[in-house]
């Protein structure tokens, strides 16, 4: 199912309030509790929604990530995208510029290790990154989202802080699209003014789409 909606949603990167905070460890304290076939299940039904997304099926360069916390699970749909000689990525600390994240090259040779969260990551190589505003499509995980575009993140604000060059040259930025178990989805989440809006949001079981600008 395709859902057209109006309403840019947002990232989430600034202190939080006390209900986005019991929110959102409501939340991972939901999908933490999925069993390991009902989180393949989820996993099998959100590579067939990507697979036939209009914002990725000629994408060839795409930023994906690594399941964690009961993250919805991007690597199936990964292997499944490779038949189209795509090429991915993953995210990483950027070393310099803190806040921010690099895009490495990924595939299953790539050797990870983890960085100061305990995320497994690939050893940040300038010759081995992608700019951002040259990937294709950005996929992340959500902690929750509406279908009026909100979305509740996990508070660090790396997506925000890295894609704030879209607000000035939002034809210059990827498709930026979240990832949920679609019992993420909330009644309503607030829009913060410094938020960077998604073109959409894939769960295993809908795609929405948002309408960022008419320059998009």
């Amino acid at each position: 199912m395709l859902t057209h909606l109006t309403t840019p949603q947002p990232f989430d990167d600034h202190p939080d309030k006390p209900n986005r905070a019991q929110l959102r460890k409501s939340l991972r304290r939901q999908r933490r509790s999925l069993t390991a076939n009902a989180q393949r299940d989820a996993a099998n039904n959100l590579a067939l929604n990507l697979l036939t997304h209009p914002d990725l099926i000629r994408a060839k360069h795409i930023a994906i990530y690594l399941p964690n916390d009961g993250e919805i699970d991007p690597r199936i749909f990964m292997q499944m995208a490779h038949r189209r000689q795509g090429q991915f990525y993953l995210p990483v600390l950027h070393p310099i510029h803190d806040g921010k994240l690099s895009f490495m090259r990924f595939d299953e040779q790539t050797k990870l290790f983890p960085n100061r969260f305990g995320i497994p990551e690939p050893t940040f190589q300038p010759q081995m990154t992608r700019p951002v505003w040259a990937l294709d499509a950005v996929l992340f995980p959500l902690v929750g989202f509406d279908a009026k575009g909100g979305r509740l993140g996990m508070g660090g604000g790396f997506y925000d802080r890295t894609f704030a060059f879209s607000r000035l040259r939002p034809a210059m930025a990827p498709k930026l699209i979240g990832l949920a178990h679609e019992f993420q989805r909330v009644d309503r989440l607030p829009i913060e003014p410094w938020d960077i809006p998604l073109h959409g949001v894939v769960t295993d079981q809908q795609r929405y789409r948002f309408r960022r600008s008419s320059t998009d």
